[in-house]
């Protein structure tokens, strides 16, 4: 296959339906709460006594009303982390709730956060970690069909899951074995029970970015090897020792995903868009030493901006303290960061402003279809042609330091490289610019003052495609 050819192919590679699901998300929680709330720790040993676990207030409802709070649109809970111990009374295993002094041993925390989802209006997941230091089958081809159990009373007693979450962690178990996992075992089974939801991270669907650490790829493309899809299944690279350092770590090797000379001697090609993956504290599970060390707004803002603004999605951890609330200093950082974004992309100043493209394939593919709002319609000239210019006409001078663009991602993935200029005292003026735009572009800078926007493609594959165009005035962010 020449190059053109590799292009045109890669050009023309889609998501799935619930990929796009997944994507329009665009941002929302992972929460880690179990035994480890409890014990003060990171990982588990899977020696906990089940009695230790007991959050007398616990409020479903205050998690959903945080996460909203924010701006989230989904929550993913961690219903049994390393060591074993299961936030629901499991069937399989003695090792769960069922055996704690929480709610008389009556309790289902999974269906509590489900049901509070489902009401509050949040999309819900879970996460299963496949290691397990408690249970005496890990190592053992039995463990799998464990597993396997476990997967399908999560998958078929709490309504619609959009997202399983799996890591990679495969360590010893209690008798000092490692598990072989069964990972196409374990996908089949989601597809059956929930073939809406993604599988994360050590799954077909979504990508982890890399690291803990909220860093975040110039360049991120959906269009990637398909040997990306292996790269966390454990093994070597195992995430095997809590040393205190992982989650600060980037993998700046892997910056480079899906550029043209990323692929160019790749044989398959496939959809696997990247998640932004970090916490709001220093670890992952509650410490009342880091109640100081949450994330300032203007950190969080920059991680948004450069992961839901960056063609990622952002996933961010909240831990949940020992009552089984998130605490006061965690819940007010997010009611904070939700005003911010809720005030910034308030007003579009691009609504009701005209754009004329040089070229377009025809009058259903215009330049106004990227000012109308829907998501389905978009602007794109004739098959071949990869650039383009596009003027917008803002009726009036306007003063804005925030434009954000999107492609249509339902065509594929297209753009390469961009940059975006103002008119002034008849001349064009180069004011932004970019790499990559797929789902979201959000860019950034001084406040300018203008009526005439220019959007030069400079290179793409194929032929591009935009979907939104849109102008903001951060007035209302306090770090702007």
């Amino acid at each position: 296959m020449t190059m053109t050819e590799q292009i045109k192919h890669a050009a023309q590679i889609v998501p799935s339906a619930r990929q796009l699901a997944w994507q329009e998300l665009e941002f929302y929680s992972f929460i880690h709460f179990g035994v480890n709330t409890f014990t003060d720790k990171e990982w588990g040993l899977g020696d906990e006594e089940p009695s230790i676990f007991n959050p007398t207030e616990f409020d479903a409802k205050q998690w959903v009303e945080v996460c909203k709070s924010a701006g989230m649109k989904g929550l993913i809970l961690t219903c049994k982390h390393h060591d074993g111990f299961c936030l629901w009374p499991s069937a399989y295993t003695d090792h769960s709730v069922k055996n704690s002094p929480w709610r008389d041993g009556e309790g289902d925390l999974v269906r509590e956060v489900a049901d509070a989802c489902r009401e509050g209006g949040l999309a819900f997941g879970v996460y299963l970690s496949p290691w397990d230091r408690h249970d005496e089958r890990y190592g053992t081809d039995e463990y799998n069909n464990y597993f396997k159990d476990q997967l399908r009373e999560l998958l078929t007693n709490y309504g619609d899951v959009f997202c399983v979450w799996f890591d990679g962690a495969c360590g010893e178990g209690p008798n000092g074995l490692k598990q072989i996992y069964d990972w196409d075992g374990y996908y089949k089974v989601i597809r059956e029970h929930q073939p809406n939801a993604v599988i994360s991270v050590c799954g077909p669907d979504v990508r982890w970015c890399g690291n803990e650490a909220g860093h975040t790829r110039d360049s991120e493309w959906s269009v990637v090897p398909e040997e990306l899809q292996d790269c966390e299944k454990i093994q070597e690279d195992s995430q095997h020792v809590d040393d205190g350092e992982f989650s600060k770590r980037s993998n700046s090797r892997d910056e480079n995903l899906g550029s043209r000379e990323a692929i160019k001697s790749k044989d398959k090609l496939i959809w696997y868009p990247a998640e932004v993956n970090t916490s709001i504290r220093p670890g992952w599970f509650y410490h009342s030493a880091e109640d100081d060390k949450v994330r300032s707004l203007e950190a969080l803002l920059d991680i948004y901006y450069k992961a839901v603004g960056g063609n990622s999605t952002f996933l961010l951890n909240l831990p949940p303290d020992k009552r089984g609330l998130i605490h006061e200093n965690d819940a007010r950082r997010m009611a904070e960061l939700g005003q911010v974004i809720r005030t910034v992309f308030d007003q579009n100043l691009a609504s009701g402003a005209l754009a004329v493209a040089e070229e377009s394939l025809d009058d259903n593919h215009n330049a106004m279809r990227m000012l109308d709002g829907n998501k389905d319609s978009y602007w794109r000239p004739r098959e071949g042609t990869e650039r383009a210019v596009i003027d917008i006409d803002l009726k009036s001078v306007r003063t804005f330091d925030t434009i954000v663009l999107q492609e249509h991602i339902r065509s594929g993935q297209r753009i390469e490289k961009l940059r975006i200029e103002v008119l002034e005292d008849d001349t064009w003026k180069p004011l932004a610019g970019c790499t990559i735009v797929g789902y979201k572009r959000i860019l950034t800078f001084d406040k300018t003052t203008a009526r005439q926007i220019r959007l030069v493609i400079e290179e793409s594959r194929w032929c591009p495609t935009i979907s939104g165009f849109e102008v903001y005035n951060n007035e209302g962010n306090p770090t702007s």
